[in-house]
């Protein structure tokens, strides 16, 4: 049966609502199908991900050509899509705006803007005014889309903890209905933020195998995704087959193909 994109909306700010949330990136159709089987709740997009299907770098996606694959993977699953919509593919918050409408025409049931371009963080007037334009476009829509406020000022060594947590604040304060700092690595740093941010449901990227799901859960993070890692974790057993067949002449042992009924 398939569920509309109101109810797709509707069960994933439910998601959000207690206990913690994992959410895989698949990067096509075949991965978000998948993911549905093996029994995710939501999953999100991966700009990385989708560019390196595409035999490109993350951040070279044009946003016509991103509204597209977000567009196929939400009509490809029942699971509610969280869009990983890079800066709003804008710097101005009236564009902004605009291209979060049109990111919410794709049926999307969430998405994260950044506050980034290429290396350098947006002031943070900027940076929170781009957080209420998008939550604007959002509420004039009438659509029940989440959004997340991202700061990257970690994940590119340009902030420090505290900092993060004051952008990660001011998004709240503007409308973001989950917070997300990807680069966060030790659980007390991540404990730290949750506590400040609370009750804003607060997003971390499962980024290395020091971090697991029950231990996030017990210090009250509400979601986890996985960013680019399925991805890497995917391309790294390619190359690796691919060594093995061009530089040995065989290809390594695989488990026969999984038939999905």
């Amino acid at each position: 049966m398939t569920i509309s994109t109101q109810d797709k909306r509707r069960r994933f700010r439910a998601l959000h609502e207690s206990g913690l949330l994992v959410l895989p990136n698949p990067w096509d159709i075949g991965g978000a199908k998948r993911l549905e089987r093996l029994g995710a709740q939501a999953i999100a997009s991966s700009s990385a991900a989708f560019a390196w299907s595409n035999g490109l770098e993350d951040f070279e996606v044009g946003r016509d050509a991103l509204l597209a694959h977000l567009r196929e993977l939400a009509a490809s699953t029942n699971l509610p899509l969280n869009a990983d919509f890079e800066n709003g593919f804008a710097d101005e918050p009236k564009q902004v705006a605009e291209n979060v409408r049109l990111a919410i025409d794709t049926g999307i049931a969430g998405l994260s803007i950044e506050d980034r371009q290429g290396n350098e963080l947006y002031e943070l007037d900027l940076a929170v005014a781009r957080i209420q334009a998008a939550k604007q476009a959002i509420r004039s829509s009438g659509e029940d889309v989440l959004l997340v406020g991202r700061s990257e000022g970690i994940l590119i060594g340009a902030l420090d903890l505290e900092q993060t947590i004051a952008r990660l604040q001011a998004f709240a304060q503007a409308g973001a209905d989950v917070v997300y700092a990807p680069g966060l690595r030790e659980l007390d740093d991540i404990t730290h933020v949750v506590q400040a941010l609370a009750p804003t449901p607060v997003n971390v990227l499962l980024i290395h195998s020091g971090l697991n799901v029950p231990d996030l859960a017990a210090i009250g993070v509400r979601r986890v995704s996985t960013g680019s890692q399925l991805a890497l974790a995917t391309w790294n057993c390619f190359e690796q087959a691919s060594l093995q067949l061009l530089e040995q002449g065989h290809l390594p042992p695989t488990q026969a193909h999984r038939r999905w009924s």
